[in-house]
Formats: C-alpha cells, sequence, structure tokens
C-alpha cells in the first residue's frame, strides 16, 4: 500500500506539474483519492511570487505534442511500384513549391524528393553489377564514375543524372550514353573510320542538295525536311550533307578545308558524327600543304617561318643521333607532341596550323630551335667537330649546315657561305673534284688479261 502511494506521489509530481487543480475526472475518485492529491500539492514547491499558475485544465504547455508526426508522410516513402512513386513524386514537388523559400521544412522536402527519385531509378534499374567494360559495334565502352550532370545521352538526348544512373563512355571515340541505351546504338565508332581511312574532305561544304539523300538524315535515314515536319534538317558544314536533329546538335569546329584553301579558322556547325571525327583528327599529320595548296606560303608569313624551323630541325637530328650525350639528354623528346617535325617538312595537321595562326607553334619552335643550336655548336665538343670550312673561301668560323647564312650542296651536303656560293659561277669544289676522280679512274687502264 505504501509503494501504491509513493508511485502515485510520483505520477502526480513528473507526469503534469503545471497542472495543479483537479479535474473534472478526480472529482468522481473517491476521498482516498483526494487525500493523495492534497500530500502531492504539499509535495510541490511554491512558484516564485509574479509568475502565472497553470491551474486551467484546458490550457496545456505547448510541448511541441501540436504536430501531427504520425501523418502520412510527404511523397508516400513506402510507395513500392512505379505509378504510386510517380505520383508521390509528384505530390512533394507540388508541396515544395508551397513551402517558404530555404525553410527547414522545405529542404527536408527536397531530401524526400531525392530518396523517392533514387527509389524510382533502383525500380526501373535493376540493381545488379553492371559489367565495366561493354564491347558493341566497334565502341569499346567504360563505366563511368562520375557524379556530373552535365552530360547528356547521344542516344536519347536526356541528361545523365551521375548520382543514381550507371553510364558509358567509348574510350575510342568518347560516346556517352545510359546503360539502358547500349543495347539500342545503331552508331558505329569514329575510331575505326579514322583507322582504316585517315583523310579530310577538302572540298568546301560538298552539298549534293537534299533530294539526294530522299529527304532523310544521312545517318540515321529519319524523314527531314527544311520546313521543320516532321524534323528539321541541319547541314552540316563539314560533309555538306543535312541531319536531323538528333544527329545534328548545332556544334562548333574548324573545317579543314576552309583552313588550307582560305585560311579560315571560324568554327561552323557540324553534326555529332563530324564533331567526333574532326576531334580525334585534329592532331593527325595528313596534309600535305605544298600539294594542296602551294600558294598558302606566299600570303601566310607564318608558315614561311615554320617551314624554315621545320629544315633546321631536320638538318640538326644526324647531329643529336650520333651524339652520346644529345641521346641521355633526350634532346630530341622536346618535339615528341609533335614527332613528324623530326621525319620530315611537308606534313601538317590541323591543331599544327591553328597553333601557327594563334602565333604558339612559332614560339615553341623557336625556343626548341635556339636549345638544338646551343648543344651543337657551344655546350658539346663532338658535335662542334662535325662543323664545316667554306672550301670556297677558306674564312671565318666554323659552319653548319642550319646557319642562316650558309648554303648546303645538294649534292654532296657541303657547307659554303652563301655569298661564296652564289658569287662562285662554277659549281661545288667537292662535287668537281669527285667528278674528276670518277674520270680519272675510269680512263686508267685496266689489269692485262694475256700477261
Amino acid at each position: 500500500m505504501e509503494y501504491d502511494e509513493k508511485l502515485a506521489r510520483f505520477r502526480q509530481v513528473h507526469l503534469n506539474p503545471f497542472n495543479k487543480q483537479l479535474g473534472p475526472w478526480q472529482h468522481e475518485q473517491g476521498p482516498g483519492k483526494e487525500a493523495l492529491r492534497v500530500a502531492s500539492e504539499e509535495a510541490l514547491p511554491e512558484l516564485p511570487p509574479g509568475e502565472p499558475e497553470f491551474r486551467c485544465p484546458e490550457r496545456v504547455m505547448d510541448l511541441g505534442l501540436s504536430e501531427d508526426h504520425f501523418a502520412r508522410p510527404v511523397g508516400l516513402l513506402l510507395a513500392s511500384d512505379i505509378q504510386q512513386l510517380r505520383r508521390a513524386i509528384q505530390e512533394c514537388k507540388q508541396v515544395i513549391l508551397e513551402l517558404p523559400e530555404r525553410s527547414e521544412k522545405q529542404e527536408d522536402a527536397v531530401v524526400r524528393l531525392i530518396h523517392l527519385r533514387l527509389k524510382l531509378q533502383e525500380l526501373k534499374d535493376p540493381s545488379e553489377e553492371e559489367p565495366n567494360i561493354r564491347v558493341l559495334l566497334e565502341h569499346r565502352f567504360f563505366k563511368e564514375k562520375s557524379k556530373s550532370v552535365t552530360q547528356a545521352c547521344d542516344k536519347c538526348h536526356a541528361v545523365i543524372w551521375g548520382l543514381i544512373q550507371t553510364w558509358y563512355t567509348c574510350t575510342g571515340c568518347y560516346y556517352r550514353c545510359h546503360s539502358k541505351c547500349l543495347n539500342l546504338i545503331s552508331k558505329p565508332c569514329v575510331r575505326s573510320k579514322v583507322s582504316h581511312q585517315a583523310e579530310y574532305e577538302l572540298n568546301i561544304c560538298p552539298e549534293a542538295g537534299l533530294d539526294s539523300q530522299d529527304y532523310r538524315c544521312a545517318e540515321c535515314r529519319a524523314p527531314i525536311s527544311l520546313r521543320g515536319v516532321p524534323s528539321e534538317a541541319r547541314q552540316c558544314d563539314y560533309t555538306g550533307q543535312y541531319y536531323c536533329s538528333h544527329c545534328h546538335w548545332n556544334d562548333l569546329a574548324v573545317i579543314p578545308a576552309r583552313v588550307v584553301h582560305n585560311w579560315d579558322f571560324e568554327p561552323r556547325k557540324v553534326s555529332r558524327g563530324s564533331m567526333r571525327y574532326l576531334a580525334l583528327m585534329v592532331s593527325r599529320p595528313v596534309l600535305r600543304l605544298r600539294e594542296i595548296n602551294p600558294l598558302l606560303f606566299n600570303y601566310v608569313e607564318e608558315l614561311v617561318e615554320i617551314r624554315k624551323l621545320r629544315q633546321d630541325i631536320l638538318l640538326m637530328k644526324p647531329y643529336f643521333i650520333t651524339c652520346r650525350e644529345a641521346m641521355a639528354a633526350r634532346l630530341l623528346l622536346q618535339l615528341q607532341d609533335r614527332q613528324h617535325f623530326v621525319e620530315n617538312d611537308e606534313m601538317y595537321s590541323v591543331q599544327d596550323l591553328l597553333d601557327a595562326h594563334t602565333g604558339r607553334l612559332g614560339c615553341s619552335l623557336a625556343e626548341t630551335h635556339t636549345l638544338f643550336a646551343k648543344h651543337i655548336k657551344l655546350d658539346c665538343e663532338r658535335c662542334q667537330a662535325k662543323g664545316f670550312v667554306c672550301e670556297l673561301c677558306r674564312e671565318g668560323d666554323v659552319l653548319f649546315p642550319f646557319d642562316s647564312h650558309t648554303s648546303v650542296c645538294a649534292d654532296c651536303s657541303a657547307v659554303f657561305h652563301r655569298d661564296c656560293y652564289y658569287d662562285n659561277s662554277t659549281t661545288c669544289p667537292r662535287c668537281a673534284r669527285l667528278t674528276l676522280r670518277k674520270q680519272s679512274l675510269l680512263q686508267e687502264p685496266g689489269p692485262d688479261v694475256d700477261a
């Protein structure tokens, strides 16, 4: 009995300390309970003067219980099928728009919306492990791990949500798509075309007309027209053909034909396939300018300077190949990004022409030329010993074939002062000696067979 009284007194004190007045339900109880209530009132501490007493049975302190925490959550987190999730997502979007901007409730609703989208994506795309590498139509797709949302699927043209979607990128042509779009791809990898047929279309916008394409997209064969019905016809400035809006995204690229013929570097609209092809071909040295447009060197001074620097570098190459110090220092690797510069002086890439137009190529080649010449003429004694002396005047310093004031014989590669070589009306002295020696050998009588 004593234990029951202590338990009742504890409940009376701790459960509702603000209501010291009996409610209607307490008057219906017996006198024992009344005595217990009086005892509990005596045990309660008195409030300081000035503090209001909460003796109204209908007035209860707001302890945060007025909010219905057990109501159905916004967004229907327990939805199990796709239709319910979509309906819950729409409800959650509406709630976000109605809530005050940047409030805690709006932030919570945004978090719920993200969870709903994740759940919907799990139902759409099963969670089984996707392979890291897929090979389709000569594409070599690699599964990406980036969470960026700046990419777009090249197949369905929708945004790739890297946070919740699996997507792949071709390591050859950089074709991007969702994992669910892989089996729907019909375009082969552009890199295979670059490997088998590395050449440019050198006619400026070779248009044949939309009727030659049967009013269909040149790539996917979808119906197109200039009126935009059923799809807008967009022309590619590189191929001259027309494409639909799915195959032509109005991407901009420099057209090689306009560069080599007009020295025009203004980007123009090209199709997606042409853009990838031009991006893969930009560093390939496939342009022989002397054959395509030899007059270009008469109007572009930068090309004349670059051609002279390239010819000098080719004359320096034999020195480096036979020099141990140069091989140890790997001087030729200064041009590792442009290996064709140490092989010939005729081939150019579109990137070379772009850098020549901006001036970067001339500056970098001049620095490399200075470095190479310093090694041969100042730093290395072995390379200095391979210099030449002008055989016409036999005066002056040691000459090298890449010096600006020298001339090289095309037959024997002898080096002379330019003034001495052109002022001399005779042929090269070394070539003359070689000719006389050959004639003397031919005039000598052979051995007597009878003797």
